[in-house]
């Protein structure tokens, strides 16, 4: 199941939400700020003909005219913490007041209406600065709906690939139960032919018994020709022996089938893409670790097919090999059919078979690697060297 779920979707789906949910709040922010304060910019100040008639101060429109429109937007409700200041460009501070107050609760102006108006023209000329800063506060209401958004998406998305990844996994062992079961049906079938066998031994053990009691008598009482029982012991030798070969034939077979209903139960057998790219690994790693040693692509597919034990024997030789070639025990020579090229054979850890060969630049070269199960196939590929 975990080799069919991508870990990088599971790390994306864990940093995402707090990555994507920060610059959604900063982006955010920008733009309510840009909007909201180019709409307050466009009513802060409000009719100015009660300004300029000094009907009205512009303290009072400014802070009527803002909270107005704060109250309008109930950016707290939100979870938006929103600053605003209105200052005359020589710095005189129209909003907030140093103290506040609501609408109904603005003092009454003791100038006249043309000493308001004369100072409200004269506010306005200076020109009026409006600060406009807004700002999303965390764990609020806004905030945690976009928050809460790419979580669920994350979900969703960890979700979607979990039932692939588990479909996946299904059709998978799937076919190696039906692959185990018909290997296990073969192991059955080969089984009772090898009882079979055993049993076809033992009579023809008993009547050879038989006849060398019967060649013996008949021997002594000269009744019998004895060329005749010659020839019948020496056929019934030759059954027994092909028998004896069978027998053994069929207990390779088992092997085999034993070998592979372990492999798959054990999840040991690889995809054809997996089995390539573990080649590359062992390719790349023999090229760097025994300069002087040259490893075949055949070599490295048995290398690939081998189990760990057997792995770790045949690099000891490989290494041997590439420090000094003398030291390394042959078993026997092998030459190769076109142009008698000498190949030698090295055995390790019993049923491991190493075959290698001298090159003109003095270096060694592993041509193939295997088991005694593999080794009349080996032996088929040298033959074509």
């Amino acid at each position: 199941m975990i080799k069919y779920f991508p870990f990088k979707i599971l790390i994306l789906c864990i940093l995402l939400p707090p990555v994507l949910y920060i610059l959604t709040i900063q982006v955010l922010e920008q733009h309510l700020e840009t909007t909201f304060k180019k709409e307050l910019e466009e009513i802060y100040i409000g009719d100015s003909a009660p300004l300029l008639k000094g009907s009205l101060e512009i303290e009072e429109a400014v802070i009527r005219n803002i909270n107005r429109f704060l109250r309008k937007k109930n950016f707290q409700a939100w979870g938006i913490r929103v600053r605003v200041t209105v200052t005359t460009r020589q710095g005189n501070m129209l909003y907030p007041r140093t103290f506040d107050f609501d609408d109904k609760d603005i003092p009454v102006s003791q100038m006249s209406p043309a000493e308001t108006a004369a100072r409200n023209y004269s506010l306005l000329n200076q020109g009026l600065v409006l600060e406009f800063d807004l700002s999303i506060e965390h764990a609020r209401l806004l905030s945690g709906l976009i928050l809460g958004l790419y979580i669920l998406a994350a979900l969703g998305t960890f979700l979607w690939f979990y039932r692939i990844g588990a479909k996946k996994s299904k059709t998978e062992i799937l076919k190696q139960e039906q692959e185990i079961a018909h290997l296990q049906d073969l192991e059955k079938a080969y089984q009772k032919e090898l009882v079979s066998l055993n049993q076809e031994q033992q009579t023809l053990s008993a009547e050879l018994g038989q006849v060398k009691q019967h060649f013996e008598g008949e021997k002594k009482r000269a009744s019998v020709n004895e060329e005749e029982m010659i020839q019948e012991i020496i056929n019934l030798e030759e059954k027994l022996e092909a028998n004896l070969a069978h027998q053994q034939q069929q207990r390779q077979v088992i092997a085999e089938l034993s070998d592979k209903i372990q492999q798959y139960e054990t999840g040991k057998r690889k995809t054809r893409k997996e089995k390539i790219k573990e080649e590359e690994i062992y390719q790349k790693r023999f090229s760097t670790l025994y300069k002087q040693t040259a490893v075949h692509p055949k070599a490295v597919d048995g290398f690939a097919g081998l189990t760990a034990e057997l792995q770790l024997k045949a690099e000891e030789i490989i290494h041997q090999l590439n420090q000094d070639p003398d030291l390394v025990p042959v078993k026997r020579k092998v030459f190769g059919k076109k142009n008698r090229e000498t190949v030698f054979e090295v055995i390790f850890a019993y049923k491991g078979r190493l075959y290698y060969r001298l090159m003109p630049d003095t270096r060694v070269e592993v041509v193939s690697i295997g088991t005694k199960h593999t080794q009349a196939k080996d032996l088929s590929f040298l033959n074509n060297l």
